[in-house]
């Protein structure tokens, strides 16, 4: 099947096995081995797109994500994917009390190259994140790299295409889970696995609870402020959470 698809053997193991999602060069790549099925690999992805019921695992997220124009991303509590650095991804991943060495390793990759196929790309999307403030105080791995990780916010924070601001520690509508909007689908995350939805009422919904959130957020200059502020912090080798805790004990 990989000699007849030019598809490498290792990418259809993983699909055949339900480990990743069929594609549409893969569906393209059936059609032309077998030409008597009269397009019906094509025709059944394209239809699986606007099915709700299909699982998540058949509707894959990251060719939606290389294709959209936009992304509006919010993640509660940490800070999101596709802004972490290596040192903070791989610290978070390893707090995760079933995954080997090797799996984390695996997946620190996935992330990182992730974050290149979609921000890196020669057209990438215009993107607008919404950290949450709180992420800016949880202390992953260690206070170095907090400061690392703040110094990457503030990076991207100064890019033309990207628009990042701080949620306020207030109360909001996006506790339940991290969610990213793309032109006409939308990713959401909880802690069993995650889901793809294409129908239009969800991405309205998201799309209007996301609005909810930058609208509550801080202004983009005193966002980049407050991670520039937070990044010297923590560059200082004092967790922000404790620090007041210390001063009043002393």
């Amino acid at each position: 099947m990989a000699e007849r698809t030019g598809i490498d053997f290792g990418n259809l193991s993983r699909v055949e096995n339900g480990k990743r999602p069929p594609n549409a060069r893969l569906a393209e790549a059936c059609d032309r081995v077998f030409p008597e099925r009269r397009g019906w690999f094509s025709d059944w992805y394209d239809e699986s797109r606007s099915w709700s019921e299909v699982p998540a695992g058949f509707k894959p997220w990251a060719e939606v994500e290389e294709r959209s124009a936009t992304l509006r991303d919010w993640y509660p509590g940490i800070v999101t994917g596709l802004l972490q650095t290596a040192d903070y991804a791989g610290a978070l991943l390893a707090t995760s009390p079933t995954a080997s060495a090797g799996v984390t390793a695996a997946r620190l990759a996935s992330r990182m190259e992730r974050q290149r196929r979609v921000l890196e790309r020669d057209n990438p999307p215009a993107a607008w994140f919404v950290v949450d403030e709180m992420a800016l105080y949880r202390m992953v791995g260690s206070p170095e790299v907090m400061a690392g990780q703040c110094t990457r916010l503030a990076e991207v924070a100064r890019l033309s295409d990207v628009t990042l601001s701080v949620m306020p520690a207030v109360a909001h509508p996006g506790n339940e889970s991290g969610f990213v909007l793309a032109d006409d689908a939308v990713y959401a995350e909880h802690a069993a696995g995650g889901y793809v939805f294409t129908d239009e009422q969800t991405v309205s919904s998201l799309a209007a609870r996301f609005d909810t959130l930058r609208g509550e957020s801080y202004r983009v200059s005193e966002s980049r402020g407050r991670i520039e502020r937070m990044a010297g912090v923590w560059a200082r080798g004092v967790s922000p959470a404790t620090a007041g805790q210390k001063v009043a004990s002393a």
